[in-house]
């Protein structure tokens, strides 16, 4: 059955001062005070992404982008474990988790708007990632932040800091973040990579050697943080991210304190590390052990989250009868629906089977990439209608720069020529003139040369408004169940990577022989 219409005013009767109405002082004020900053770096960040541009450099950063990603971690991580690499890959995905759940708790806090397009162009694979707010950069986190925190040789240390490069400047480029994104990104990252490798080791301690009471303060302090994670003023899907990365952190945690007792487990070089010898095994054995292991995460997620859709509902509409559900924003409470869709698409962190496919075709066309110009989400939305008002005040009151095209007047009367535009004011000129969003798949040789569409006319009605929002991406309908849902599935994968893999191992043959 299908989801009821929210009850939501029309998105051109919203008002422009919509954060100012919705956000507490706390937090109103800091955003105040930061915004001018990025509404300041976009012409300068226009500019060099026209100066730079070539075809190469579009299908490097927009492919390395895919590195960065949460899912190219999810998929390539629990190779780390079945490997024998297990203190290694729990100790990336603590940092990884760490990355993406403080980013977006620090981008649902501050809501602060990615620069604008126009006048940048925004080149990407990932559909979802504009819908985000833009500060501080998750990509730029998680990069820093494994580099910071790995002890690698000479060789190894020199790849990584080429991957920290591309990925940090590749934000840049790409027109997806700006300075200030980054910049504060890189310092997260480096805050989480210090604390990885300063007690990352006693952690390990502490989840190896516990006891029952004490590894449930790792559930109980995932809970919390899940529940004090701020609510965004616009339909923005960071939260997803953070709960599903804490379920990842609760699983990869509390499996590996149960793996530590198994017969299974090795002590050698930690204990808790799964059997794993390349000499004994080669590389057959190797290859099958990774793909056996991978259809196992699969099979788990393919059958939990449709289970847990299809039961949890009417759990969820009784809990919310006897009032003890906490709804958050965005999130369609049970008893506005029927059922879950079984289609569902959540851009979940690890992808579908039928996903795969579209994978491969991405990574076997590299010079294939999405270029965008306007707003994307609500959030590019309420921005470029903010700045557009800012403005006309600006204008209304005298105080706006002199625009490209104004001609100016002698005390005598004689008009002057007009003044050239430079290319900043151009750029600035188109800040706030972003028309609705506009997508395209372009090859190399159609990637424009010149800096973005040229702007419309300056426009501020409520006409305008209305058109600005109809046509933005939306995130999708999203269920209260989906928490609950994404913290189980997610919980469970790094307990069937590090539990129920290295049995799957044993029993086809795969293991390694006592």
């Amino acid at each position: 059955m299908g989801i009821p219409v929210k009850d939501q005013p029309d998105a051109g009767l919203k008002s422009l001062n919509h954060y100012s109405n919705r956000l507490p002082l706390w937090r109103y004020w800091p955003r105040q005070k930061l915004l001018p900053l990025i509404r300041y770096e976009t012409p300068y960040l226009a500019w060099a992404q026209e100066k730079v541009r070539t075809p190469t450099l579009d299908s490097y950063f927009a492919f390395t982008a895919n590195l960065g990603t949460h899912t190219f971690f999810m998929v390539f991580l629990p190779f780390l474990f079945w490997c024998g690499h297990t203190s290694l890959g729990r100790g990336l995905v603590h940092i990884l988790a760490a990355g993406v759940f403080f980013s977006g708790f620090i981008k649902d806090l501050l809501c602060l708007p990615r620069p604008l397009s126009p006048p940048l162009q925004r080149i990407t694979h990932s559909g979802s990632a504009a819908l985000e707010y833009g500060f501080p950069s998750t990509h730029s986190t998680n990069a820093v932040s494994s580099t910071v925190s790995a002890q690698t040789s000479l060789i190894l240390q020199i790849v990584t800091y080429l991957y920290l490069t591309s990925i940090v400047l590749g934000r840049l480029y790409c027109g997806m973040h700006g300075m200030l994104d980054v910049v504060v990104g890189c310092f997260l990252g480096v805050l989480i990579g210090l604390a990885q490798f300063s007690l990352g080791p006693a952690f390990d301690d502490y989840i190896l050697a516990a006891n029952l009471k004490e590894i449930l303060v790792i559930p109980i302090v995932i809970l919390v943080l899940v529940r004090i994670h701020p609510e965004p003023v616009d339909d923005c899907p960071c939260y997803d991210d953070s709960v599903a990365f804490a379920g990842v952190t609760l699983g990869v945690d509390v499996g590996s304190w149960y793996f530590t007792g198994s017969s299974l487990a090795w002590d050698k070089p930690l204990p808790g590390t799964i059997p794993y010898d390349y000499e004994t095994i080669g590389i057959a054995k190797t290859v099958l052990r990774l793909v056996a292991g991978v259809l196992c995460v699969f099979a788990w997620r393919e059958i939990t989250k449709p289970t847990l859709l299809r039961i949890l509902p009417p759990v969820f509409r009784s809990l919310e009868k006897l009032g003890l559900l906490l709804p958050r924003r965005f999130f369609t409470t049970a008893s506005r629906y029927t059922t879950v869709p079984s289609n569902l698409k959540d851009n979940d962190v690890l992808p579908n089977f039928s996903d795969i496919p579209s994978m491969m075709s991405t990574i076997r066309h590299p010079r294939r990439r999405a270029i965008s110009i306007g707003p994307q989400s609500e959030a590019d939305a309420y921005e470029t209608l903010a700045y557009r008002e800012k403005r006309r005040r600006e204008s209304l009151s005298g105080g706006s720069r002199e625009s490209p095209t104004d001609s100016s007047v002698k005390p005598n009367g004689t008009p002057l020529l007009a003044r050239k535009a430079s290319k900043l004011d151009q750029y600035e000129g188109m800040m706030g003139r972003g028309s609705p969003g506009s997508t395209a798949v372009e090859e190399d040789n159609n990637i424009p040369r010149s800096s973005p569409l040229p702007p419309p006319e300056f426009n501020t009605s409520r006409t305008d408004e209305k058109e600005v929002f109809s046509q933005i991406k939306k995130t999708r309908v999203r269920y209260d169940v989906e928490v609950v849902t994404k913290l189980v599935v997610y919980a469970g994968i790094p307990w069937v990577v590090i539990n129920t893999a290295p049995l799957v191992f044993e029993l086809c043959g795969l293991g390694v022989p006592n």
